[in-house]
């Protein structure tokens, strides 16, 4: 029988991978906004407001464009030497790189270095999350039921509105004690210099934590992969696009409901960047609720159907959504941005149960983090560009709305090649330990 995981380890798995995603998004979070109200004055002067927002958010992408290296470095490592190990890592070089940014010259003293040295923290913080997500969520699924797979792993999932709201909450607060000169000086410093709280809680937790009961088994039956990275390639190609396809849909649909927004409601609408912030935060709040129980619900009752569904209404949502907040009224902003972040609560719930489940678990780690990394690039990482490329280009929403389009037909496309789950393979692995199965 597969070992019995007492409840207070399945707690804390849930709380060690929850943790570290907020961190995550926390940092990633406070970047973006950053991105849109600061950084163009601070470290990239002498350009038109939207030519700075465009640099602004390029040096974004690059926290996205470097996942893919973080998801082959630590991918491979998490399934060769474990979970445990590698998360440690991955936290302090997310949690390092972030509270640097916060102690950044700007431009204004140091010159173009500064610029320079933000792309390179930036760079950092995108190859710690490269090998975070997919540990992140195999430490609290591969704890649990693998029947309940959807739900258990909904914990690193649930990283992005906590962080969100956490950044937020944090730039509200800055944003209504602080007047816009010391926002602009020092006060947005202290959202970056924040992290150091969640870099401790989350090692704390971490540390104390022995690795998954899965892993642990293939340790002992010695079939840790060798190549594992090679391994994926050759044998589950069809799993790592499934993988790869789910994920566009709902990292553009995040995009635009908690960044581009920002942008457009503030430049074309004419709304406060209070009033956007605000929408952002209850969406957000909205969101720590609904994640788990979109994992839970797909276990119930169909991942993919559930998935599915809330891909084709964010395919549709922005049709909506533009031309309502139009009127400028911060009620319609605020129930536009919760519709929008509760489809991507439909997506994202049951999205990281998907994606391990197209891998064996021997080779799961490597499986799941270069399909988040490599998805991440095509997805999250251009789309506040090409979102701001293209109003600028047309001087409309249309072809922003289009975009989402596009990117939710590509998701529909990697569900309909993704396989269902199997539990049977991680029992398989957990006879090994002997015992009951977590509930």
């Amino acid at each position: 029988m597969p070992p019995e995981i007492d409840r207070r380890s399945l707690v804390k798995a849930f709380t060690a991978s929850l943790t570290g995603t907020s961190l995550e998004w926390y940092d990633f979070a406070v970047y973006s906004a950053a991105a849109a109200l600061v950084f163009p004055q601070l470290f990239f002067p002498g350009s038109d407001p939207l030519t700075g927002t465009l640099l602004a958010f390029s040096t974004y992408a690059v926290g996205y464009v470097s996942r893919p290296l973080g998801g082959f470095v630590f991918g491979r490592l998490g399934d060769v030497i474990g979970r445990k190990q590698v998360l440690v890592v991955t936290l302090l070089l997310i949690g390092v790189a972030t509270f640097l940014i916060g102690l950044l010259p700007t431009y204004g003293t140091i010159g173009v270095a500064a610029p320079i040295i933000l792309v390179l923290l930036r760079f950092a913080q995108g190859v710690g999350v490269g090998g975070e997500w997919g540990g992140a969520v195999l430490l609290s699924s591969e704890f649990g039921d693998p029947r309940k797979r959807g739900f258990w792993s909904s914990a690193a999932q649930v990283g992005p509105p906590a962080g969100n709201l956490l950044s937020n909450g944090v730039l509200a607060l800055l944003s209504a004690v602080l007047t816009d000169e010391a926002f602009l000086g020092w006060g947005w410093r202290l959202a970056f210099l924040l992290s150091a709280v969640l870099v401790a809680f989350g090692l704390w937790i971490r540390l104390r934590l022995e690795d998954t009961p899965v892993f642990r088994a293939i340790k002992e039956r010695g079939e840790q992969p060798a190549a594992p990275i090679g391994d994926v390639f050759r044998t589950q190609g069809r799993g790592l696009l499934a993988g790869v396809l789910s994920r566009i849909g709902p990292d553009v649909t995040y995009a635009l409901f908690t960044v581009f927004v920002i942008t457009y409601a503030t430049t074309v609408v004419g709304m406060t960047r209070g009033q956007v912030l605000a929408a952002i935060l209850i969406g957000s709040a909205c969101q720590l609720g609904l994640i788990p129980l979109a994992g839970a619900v797909s276990d119930r009752v169909n991942r993919r159907a559930v998935y599915g569904a809330a891909a084709a209404g964010a395919a549709i949502w922005p049709f909506v959504f533009f031309p309502a907040i139009g009127s400028g009224s911060t009620l319609v902003l605020i129930v536009g941005v919760v519709v929008g972040l509760a489809l991507h609560s439909f997506m994202y719930g049951p999205q990281a149960a998907f994606i391990t489940e197209q891998f064996s678990p021997r080779l799961r780690y490597t499986g799941s983090s270069l399909a988040y990394t490599i998805a991440g690039v095509f997805g999250g990482a251009v789309a506040p560009l090409a979102f701001t490329a293209l109003l600028s280009a047309w001087g409309t929403w249309v072809p922003v709305a289009l975009y989402v389009l596009v990117a939710s037909l590509l998701t529909l496309g990697g569900l309909a090649l993704g396989r269902e789950p199997d539990p049977a393979e991680d029992e398989t692995y957990l006879v090994t330990l002997g015992g009951t199965a977590a509930a």
